[in-house]
């Protein structure tokens, strides 16, 4: 008996300790979007990539995939929400990765330094 109640107290601790965390799916993944893009390499092909911090990181990163359901407007910054999701059998030089759009938490206006 006196298990069950130890059991009980710390699952409800933990609960409770957790809920001030921001919860993301494991297939969810919390992207910030600079505003301009930069030419990047993907391979032989050259393109535009946008740049992105990934969870609060601080370094830009290169994001050579598309987003299905968002468009980039260059002097945006974003914070979006993305699912992330695997692709069974890809192309040689194609990702293995798909990204779509679940929300825009915020859109600003950048401003020139």
């Amino acid at each position: 008996m006196k298990k069950i109640i130890l059991s009980t107290i710390l699952g409800l601790g933990f609960l409770t300790s957790c809920t001030s965390s921001k919860i993301v799916n494991k297939d969810e993944e919390t992207l910030t979007i600079a505003p301009e893009t930069r030419e990047c390499s993907a391979g032989v092909a050259k393109m535009q990539c946008m740049l992105v911090k990934k969870d609060n990181t601080s370094e830009w990163q290169y994001f050579y995939n598309q987003i299905d359901g968002f468009t980039h407007e260059p002097g945006y910054e974003y914070e979006i929400v993305v699912s992330k999701s695997k692709i069974e059998n890809p192309p040689a030089d194609a990702s293995s990765l798909k990204y779509k759009l679940i929300k825009v938490v915020s859109k600003k206006l950048a401003t020139m330094e």
